[in-house]
């Protein structure tokens, strides 16, 4: 429970940094070269601008700290699945931004500031929390445990390999409670 206080704190500080940055750059393109009144689809061009800058401050700042004990040596996989679980996140954006500006009117800057940076976000934080926690950065899927150390193999491959290796050197099985596991003695060939 420790631990995931703590996550759920640095991915609130990051959280509030990427916002920062979304919501800055949203504004300023929604004002300046996306406004509505010169280009029908602005706010929705200046969110998908702003959510994709604040995607990258947030993957470095949750592989290289909120989730830095669960990081993959290889960030390459893990970076595709962070950015696919950011996109359907920036999707609940866009979609609650697209609902309020264009189907229910609500089309001032105030309106679509509450729509995708409050409850788009919101709802978006949420989803994605989840599945960085449960997929992207999962200790199953990293070899790391949350606390640091590394996750052992299972009991079935940890059992197989002490099979395998009393088997190629000839000798009896002699780790305790593996025959009984095996349900029978191995016999020295």
């Amino acid at each position: 429970m420790r631990t995931l206080l703590a996550q759920l704190a640095r991915f609130g500080v990051v959280g509030a940094v990427g916002f920062v940055v979304d919501v800055g750059v949203f504004n300023l393109l929604r004002v300046t070269l996306f406004d509505p009144a010169t280009i029908h689809e602005g706010p929705v061009l200046a969110k998908v601008i702003s959510t994709s800058l604040a995607i990258v401050v947030n993957w470095l700042g949750n592989r290289y700290w909120t989730f830095r004990k669960e990081a993959r040596k290889h960030p390459a996989s893990e970076a595709v699945e962070f950015f696919v679980v950011s996109l359907v996140g920036m999707g609940i954006g866009l979609g609650c931004l697209w609902v309020s500006h264009y189907l229910l009117g609500y089309t001032s800057q105030l309106a679509d500031n509450i729509s995708a940076n409050v409850i788009g976000l919101g709802l978006g934080t949420l989803f994605r929390f989840a599945l960085y926690r449960w997929w992207v950065f999962n200790p199953k899927r990293t070899g790391v445990k949350r606390d640091g150390t590394p996750v052992e193999a299972s009991a079935v491959t940890s059992r197989g390999a002490r099979t395998a290796a009393s088997r190629s050197t000839g000798a009896a099985t002699t780790v305790a409670g593996t025959s009984a596991e095996l349900g029978s003695a191995e016999t020295p060939v």
